[in-house]
């Protein structure tokens, strides 16, 4: 998996953004993007039939940005994929119009993962802010990177800690979020099924997370820098679901079965199968008694299993590493390994002190 290295003010990077009913915040995001230094950009904004001032706010950046306007809503993940394809950048910067990049984050991205030609992501450290962006009275993290559990949930690293420097240094996590995730090319192309980058039938949720375990399944890394600051207002909160609206419901139950099928090995079934299937019980039951709204997730999961298959079939042909390299990763902890140790000899540890509160990470009942 070896490439050549180029200074970073030589690697162009592609700042993929998809927006729908995003005039809250895009203009924002895209002045923070185009003020970026160091390192060469394209930005492609592709926008899902938003009905709101979107598209005009769009066009005042007209010869700056390259926009794709889908005349329906085609979904996160796919909106992403028409976005990478567009492009042949060595670098892809996927971003959530609801993010403001601090100065300097693009070009810390690019070095960090400069640094091994393993690293196949590169995440920063995306802070909490305000509708309109307008800062918290306290400053909290909104996410570090990705961890998986046990019970094959996911989380981000450090969810609404108070930034008290348990993140600062770099690190290998198990995956970025895609609201600010930068993706090599090479490992772009090495991991995508059927040319997606994104399973297209996630729709919206968790197919950064599936991105995340495929990679590591073909045995790319993930590098966190905490040199690269962002903010990120998240529209969607975990641990709220009410608050979310049914079809996003939906399809956070669809998507965790489909992730499953895809990527979860026989030997991380033998060494977590009953937090699996004590979570997989939690999620039905929870659909039956609480949720029926989402019930429909399992009709839409049976139609989208074919595909899953197929996928799996093509991921497992091409596996990298053993379930005993994979079981490192799944903890109820977040956990990283410090950039510099031997990836492998050197087990995931708990990169947080134990003097730090710990999130009420089942807060959340049904993710």
């Amino acid at each position: 998996m070896g490439t050549h290295l180029k200074p970073a003010s030589e690697g162009k990077v592609c700042v993929a953004i998809v927006t729908c009913n995003s005039s809250g915040h895009i203009r924002a995001c895209l002045g923070a993007v185009l003020r970026q230094e160091g390192v060469a950009l394209e930005v492609v904004v592709v926008d899902n039939a938003s009905t709101d001032a979107t598209r005009k706010i769009l066009k005042e950046f007209r010869g700056r940005i390259r926009t794709v306007c889908n005349p329906r809503n085609v979904g996160f993940a796919e909106a992403q994929n028409q976005a990478i394809r567009s492009s042949r950048a060595e670098w892809v910067l996927t971003l959530n119009p609801d993010v403001l990049l601090e100065p300097g984050f693009i070009r810390a991205l690019v070095e960090a993962g400069q640094n091994d030609p393993e690293a196949g992501s590169v995440c920063g450290k995306l802070m909490s802010i305000g509708p309109g962006f307008e800062p918290l009275s306290e400053p909290r993290i909104d996410s570090t990177g990705i961890f998986f559990t046990p019970a094959m949930r996911h989380f981000d690293r450090g969810w609404h800690e108070p930034d008290r420097q348990y993140f600062e240094s770099m690190e290998y996590v198990f995956g970025a979020s895609a609201a600010a995730a930068l993706y090599r090319r090479q490992m772009i192309e090495d991991v995508s099924v059927d040319g997606n980058f994104f399973d297209p039938d996630f729709f919206v949720y968790r197919e950064d997370a599936d991105v995340a375990w495929r990679a590591l399944l073909l045995g790319w890394r993930c590098i966190y820098t905490p040199a690269a600051l962002a903010h990120h207002v998240r529209t969607l909160v975990p641990g709220n679901r009410r608050a979310n609206p049914a079809f996003i419901n939906m399809h956070t139950v669809k998507n965790r079965f489909l992730m499953r099928v895809k990527n979860a090995t026989g030997g991380l079934y033998w060494r977590f199968g009953l937090a699996m299937t004590w979570r997989d019980l939690v999620v039905v039951g929870g659909t039956l008694l609480w949720e029926p709204a989402s019930l429909s997730a399992f009709w839409h999961f049976a139609r989208c299993l074919p595909a899953a298959l197929r996928s799996r079939r093509q991921i497992m042909a091409r596996r990298r590493v053993s379930d005993r390299e994979l079981a490192r990763w799944f903890s109820f902890r977040p956990t990283g390994i410090a950039v510099g140790r031997s990836l492998s000899r050197q087990g995931a540890r708990w990169t947080g002190r134990e003097s730090a509160p710990r999130p009420d990470y089942a807060a959340e009942p049904m993710v």
